[in-house]
C-alpha cells in the first residue's frame, strides 16, 4: 500500500505543472543563467562550481519544503488527507509515501541538475568515498529538515496562508541562504544569523565538499539535523488533519 501511494503521489506531483515550475524549470533556469551570465560576483572560478551546489541544494527545499507544504496544505483542505486517514493506509504510511514521493523527485532533480552543470562546465571535487557518503548526508538531512517545517506549516496553516508563506519563504531563502549570492556579501551580524538558516547550512556544506573538496562538514550537518529534529517533532505534535 505504501509503495503504491508513493507511486500515486509521485505521478501526481510530475503531472503539476505548477509543481514542475517550482521544483524543476525554476532551478535549471537559475543555474544556466547564472552560470553563463555575469550578473553575481561568485569569488574566484567558474560561476558553475560556486553555483551548482547551491542550486541541488534549492531542489532540496523546493521539493521537500515549498512544493509539499503547498500540496498537503490544499489536500487538507479539500478533505483528501481526513479520507485518507480513514482509509486502510495508516496515517504513518500516507507519511512515509509522501517521503517516498520526495525521495523519488529528488533523484530526478539531482539526475538532471548535475548533467546540465556537468555540461556547463562544473567540475565537482569530493569524489572520494567520504565525499560522497558526506553528500547523501546532507541531503537526506536537509530533506528531513525542510519536510518537518514543510508538514508543519500545511498542517497548521489554512491553505491560502500555506500557499502564500511557502512562496515568499522560498524567495526569501533563495536570496539570503547563500544559494545565488554569496554570504560574504552580507554584513557579519546578518551573516551570522543566515548561517543557521536550514538553506545555508545544506547549500554549505555541498559546496564545501563539491567545490573546495573539504571533509565531512560536521557544523552545516549539525545545523541540519537540529531543524529536522525541531521541524519533524513539531510537525508530529501540531499536525491537523482537517
Amino acid at each position: 500500500m505504501i509503495m503504491a501511494q508513493a507511486a500515486l503521489e509521485t505521478r501526481m506531483l510530475l503531472r503539476n505543472g505548477e509543481q514542475l515550475l517550482l521544483t524543476v524549470v525554476i532551478p535549471t533556469l537559475l543555474l544556466v543563467l547564472f552560470s553563463t551570465v555575469d550578473i553575481v560576483d561568485t569569488g574566484e572560478g567558474a560561476a558553475v562550481d560556486f553555483l551548482a551546489p547551491g542550486v541541488l541544494a534549492l531542489a532540496v527545499m523546493s521539493t521537500a519544503f515549498t512544493g509539499q507544504a503547498i500540496a498537503t496544505g490544499f489536500e487538507r483542505r479539500y478533505g483528501v488527507l481526513k479520507r485518507l486517514g480513514a482509509s486502510p493506509l495508516p496515517r504513518w504510511a500516507l507519511m512515509t509515501a509522501k517521503t517516498l514521493s520526495v525521495l523519488v523527485t529528488e533523484v530526478l532533480q539531482v539526475a538532471l541538475l548535475t548533467a546540465i552543470a556537468l555540461a556547463l562546465g562544473w567540475s565537482p571535487a569530493g569524489g572520494t568515498p567520504s565525499g560522497v557518503l558526506s553528500v547523501l548526508a546532507l541531503l537526506a538531512l536537509g530533506t528531513a529538515a525542510f519536510s518537518g517545517l514543510g508538514l508543519l506549516m500545511a498542517g497548521t496553516l489554512k491553505a491560502e496562508a500555506t500557499l502564500a508563506a511557502a512562496n515568499l519563504v522560498f524567495l526569501l531563502l533563495l536570496v539570503g541562504g547563500g544559494v545565488i549570492v554569496p554570504l560574504e556579501k552580507f554584513p557579519d551580524a546578518a551573516r551570522t544569523a543566515l548561517e543557521l538558516l536550514p538553506i545555508s547550512a545544506l547549500s554549505d556544506g555541498l559546496r564545501s565538499v563539491l567545490e573546495q573538496g573539504a571533509g565531512v562538514p560536521w557544523a552545516d550537518l549539525g545545523v541540519l539535523a537540529a531543524w529536522a529534529v525541531l521541524g519533524l517533532g513539531a510537525a508530529a505534535r501540531l499536525f491537523r488533519w482537517e
